[in-house]
């Protein structure tokens, strides 16, 4: 894991919970995701018994608005729209604790806003627990997903589990997760790791509305004595962007650009070969904000930055702008004109 600090559930609190929040708190955490939400069975109050599962996803990548008790063993379980846009509900990401031994449920996730998914071509949730933090799929003869008559004709992803063991947090997602904090230890790790040879570079492009760094990392063989004076000894110069993560939920992305750049920063021979012949611009995480709220495709303002490139407005998408604007820049600079071809690659 390249040293990175990292707990088994990567379960990183969003918010401070105050010192009157104990384990029986039934309140919800802020913007609207579950925040060690314990349920009940009809009836019953006071301090919570095993069994009474405690739902939480006030944290990093989180996502999950609502459980409710429907049955002995079944629970409805509602997504969180994206912030500013109740149109999109697909990323989950939650944890449950406070089981019971050999303990059965039934999850119906009802909410779910793309009723043409992988879902119905056979992918199941991951399921990790503190003591296993390897995640790993649900069987698929565990997993349901179908249209609904007792949810109005929506339609609903089932899923059946068993706690096996009663001291263990489990935690439940869509994909597995890859959080803007996780992305900021890595680059941390690489930038520290670099010796004289340096082979990349990482510059904050702009700051997020909430303030997070969209890093831009440049990987090439070309000293920045060389890009002032062009002084190359190459006809041209190949440039590939790479953005990632413009979708917050499509978390698998930033494990493939993990690799491509723990690769093109690397040793082997083929990467000396592509340092040597191209540059890389590559911008892993596009919509920090997004990723970080636990959103499905949009940043803060609720926007699907993917299809607003035309747009990309300064003060509602600044990262598109700053993309946008290091594209001109590079396109109207002096290495720019010494492009021979762009490849822009789209994760």
């Amino acid at each position: 894991m390249l040293g990175i600090a990292c707990d088994p559930l990567q379960h990183t609190s969003m918010y401070e919970r105050g010192s009157d929040d104990s384990e029986d708190s039934d309140g919800e955490g802020g913007l609207g995701n579950v925040s060690r939400v314990i349920i009940r069975p009809p009836g019953q109050s006071g301090k919570a018994k095993r069994g009474h599962l405690c739902f939480d996803a006030a944290f990093e990548t989180g996502n999950l608005g609502k459980a409710e008790l429907v049955g002995e063993f079944e629970y409805d379980l509602f997504l969180r729209p994206d912030t500013c846009n109740p149109r999109f509900r697909f990323w989950f990401n939650f944890t449950v604790d406070n089981v019971k031994q050999d303990q059965r449920v039934l999850f119906h996730v009802v909410n779910i806003s793309k009723s043409r998914n992988l879902f119905s071509s056979g992918l199941t949730p991951l399921v990790k627990s503190s003591s296993r933090p390897k995640w790993q799929r649900l069987s698929k003869r565990q997993v349901f997903f179908y249209r609904s008559a007792m949810h109005q004709g929506h339609y609903v992803l089932s899923f059946a589990f068993i706690f096996d063991k009663e001291e263990d947090v489990y935690q439940f997602a869509l994909a597995w997760p890859y959080s803007y904090s996780r992305l900021q230890s890595y680059l941390n790790v690489i930038d520290a790791r670099q010796g004289s040879d340096k082979r990349f570079t990482r510059c904050v492009l702009i700051k997020s509305l909430q303030n997070r760094n969209v890093d831009l990392l440049t990987i090439d063989h070309v000293t920045a004595k060389q890009r002032s004076t062009n002084r190359l000894d190459r006809s041209f110069i190949r440039v590939i962007v790479v953005l990632c993560r413009t979708h917050s939920s499509e978390a698998p992305a930033s494990h493939v650009c993990q690799g491509l750049i723990e690769f093109l920063v690397g040793n082997h021979p083929i990467a000396a070969v592509l340092r040597d012949n191209f540059v890389f611009k590559i911008v892993p995480m596009v919509n920090p904000d997004g990723v970080f709220l636990g959103n499905n495709r949009c940043n803060l303002m609720g926007q699907d930055m993917n299809r607003n490139w035309h747009i990309g407005s300064e003060f509602t998408q600044p990262e598109l702008h700053a993309v946008k604007g290091m594209l001109k820049e590079l396109d109207n600079s002096d290495v720019g004109r010494m492009l021979k071809s762009a490849l822009i690659s789209i994760i």
